[in-house]
């Protein structure tokens, strides 16, 4: 799995200019789910993102997780983030997951976030065209690959 996360004051999701979630402050998370995913992937990006420090303390240290500040998170599916570019230019989605293995891995990620935030995860819907508006506050932006655990 592949997730961007972003510190944001606000952000939301809409599809045909109707809202399908959003948060004040918190996390937008973009995921990408491939075909080596499995439910460990999810579950250890979702303790990984509700652990990050990212947000300021009151000296202005990143030092504060999304619970130390009652924050919410956005998660929106984005197979993109699996772009193969190496040949031409046009990128390929190879290794993005199917929809019959990615849907379930993505409801079982917000679920595993919501568990663990205490909080309701807003989401995009899987798959459809959506416009997502954000204010990025910082900026903050973190890319967590669960093959590469850097």
């Amino acid at each position: 799995m592949r997730s961007i996360i972003q510190r944001v004051s606000q952000a939301s999701v809409s599809i045909n200019s109707q809202e399908s979630g959003s948060i004040g402050l918190g996390y937008l998370i973009l995921l990408g789910i491939e075909e080596a995913d499995t439910k460990e992937d999810a579950e250890w990006l979702a303790k990984k993102i509700v652990n990050l420090r990212i947000f300021a303390d009151d000296e202005g240290l990143m030092n504060r997780s999304i619970n130390d500040v009652s924050g919410s998170a956005l998660v929106v599916s984005q197979f993109t983030l699996h772009a193969k570019y190496k040949k031409g230019t046009r990128p390929s989605f190879i290794r993005a997951a199917r929809p019959e293995q990615a849907i379930p891995l993505y409801q079982f990620f917000c679920e595993t976030l919501e568990a663990l935030t205490g909080k309701p995860t807003e989401t995009g819907v899987f798959g459809a065209d959506m416009n997502v508006h954000l204010i990025n506050d910082g900026p903050v932006t973190i890319f967590i690959d669960t093959k590469n655990k850097e």
